[in-house]
């Protein structure tokens, strides 16, 4: 259960913004997630639904919220029902909230139980005519396993089948795209958290030290900071770098490769995404930091573009097209060759294959309006990469940039970037200094 204190106040005006969006006489429900299973008589860890946390900042399973904001009784119309603690529960899980604790953190007056939702539901469905219900509609999500949202759905429709259903999930990437001061001041200490993971991890790496020693450092700043894994630690060592979504983290980093840290801490599920590639050894190679280079010039330059108006398709196709011209500088393609490309198969994304930048917020990949331009509030990440499969290494540099009015915030410039900044600091390292470090022959 999250044990950080956030201002109620952010989860009341959460639920004003979305109450002035509903239709009149409409009904919102909003599930928690499902504990989900392992095997036998095992589960995974708990992880709130976002929307809820939105709303309520409850994170506890078993949870529902209720907006009628027309509703005839006014204690109806806002009303948050939570699981009844029992000896029982105390027991084997823990204590669950009170209905004054849930009060205290959601400012939700009217807590119930959630024994008694159906009995009120019906009262409040006689009154509406609109219902609002959830489902996952992030454009990259594969749904295979059915949610406690789409279980209600169909029970809901099942018992109530001429109300008027809508589609609540729209509402709320519009809400939830931009970010509100007190949910920037938490992503603002997510970085802070990430920052220090990156320094302990730098401090440790050297040649022998396994990818997963550096998953562990980070693990240790983000638990002593009661933070938690934003997203499963991509810790990439040698050709590994080229692996975009690789989460082994097992294998030994060598002398002369590059280790590629894709890792972030999330702060009261508020998410942060740090990425950071330097060298096993402490130094580059000469080619490896014209390629670092490289990406840098490509970062620097798209975060410059990050501002009001911009359409993330054009966001894209100008670091793209900056990347190009990278590519063809460190010899990786020619100009003749891009003349003649196949517009539908651009040569770039056989080096740069993935996205320039996505919404962060309560999810690492947070839901967003993809087809608008940026607006103030927004939280991007800036990621540009170049991956060399035939050289046997890759390179990404991820930082979170805030959309402001004038222009943009880098919230993680204090984290170190520059080439000659990450060798200056693990020569620092104790472990390191006095040793002679050697990066193979073009060092």
């Amino acid at each position: 259960m999250n044990s950080i204190t956030i201002d109620p106040q952010l989860f009341i005006n959460n639920r004003s913004r979305l109450q002035q969006r509903l239709l009149p006489d409409s009904l919102v429900v909003v599930n928690s997630n499902d504990v989900m299973p392992t095997n036998a008589d095992g589960t995974l860890g708990f992880h709130q639904n976002a929307d809820l946390f939105y709303l309520t900042g409850i994170d506890q399973e078993q949870t529902m919220l209720v907006l009628a904001p027309d509703a005839y009784d006014p204690n109806n119309r806002e009303i948050l029902f939570i699981r009844q603690p029992s000896e029982h529960l105390a027991t084997w899980e823990g204590q669950k909230l009170s209905k004054q604790q849930a009060s205290e953190i959601s400012g939700v007056k009217n807590v119930r139980w959630l024994s008694e939702f159906w009995e009120i539901f019906h009262v409040l469905m006689v009154e509406s005519q609109h219902v609002y219900l959830n489902s996952n509609e992030h454009p990259r999500a594969q749904v295979v396993v059915e949610s406690r949202d789409a279980r209600f759905i169909a029970e809901c429709q099942r018992r109530y089948p001429l109300h008027d259903y809508r589609r609540l999930a729209r509402i709320m990437h519009e809400l939830r795209s931009i970010k509100s001061p007190a949910e920037i001041e938490l992503i603002r200490k997510a970085c802070r958290i990430t920052r220090g993971g990156f320094l302990r991890a730098l401090r440790r790496i050297s040649p022998g030290i396994n990818e997963a020693d550096i998953h562990a450092e980070f693990a240790h700043e983000f638990i002593r900071s009661h933070a938690r894994f934003a997203y499963p630690p991509i810790i990439a060592a040698g050709k590994n770098n080229c692996v975009l979504h690789y989460n082994a983290n097992n294998q030994l980093c060598r002398n002369g490769e590059l280790v590629l840290m894709d890792v972030a801490a999330a702060h009261a599920y508020y998410a942060s995404d740090l990425t950071r590639t330097v060298p096993v050894s402490g130094r580059f190679s000469r080619r490896q930091k014209q390629v670092y280079n490289a990406v840098l010039r490509i970062f620097r330059a798209t975060v410059a573009q990050m501002k009001p108006g911009v359409l993330p398709r054009d966001l894209r196709k100008f670091a793209e097209q900056i990347t190009e011209k990278e590519l063809v500088d460190l010899g990786l393609i020619t100009m003749r060759q891009l003349r003649r490309q196949d517009p539908q198969r651009p040569l770039v994304r056989k080096y740069f294959m993935h996205g320039v930048a996505h919404s962060l917020g309560l999810d690492v990949h947070d839901v967003a309006m993809a087809s608008e331009p940026f607006k103030p509030g927004y939280v991007l990440t800036c990621e540009p990469g170049i991956y060399i499969r035939e050289e046997g290494f890759g390179i990404r540099l991820e930082n979170d940039i805030l959309i402001t009015e004038t222009g943009n915030e880098d919230l993680m410039a204090d984290v170190p970037i520059e080439a000659e900044q990450i060798e200056q600091l693990m020569k620092a390292t104790p472990s390191r200094r006095g040793r002679t470090i050697s990066t193979g022959p073009d060092a």
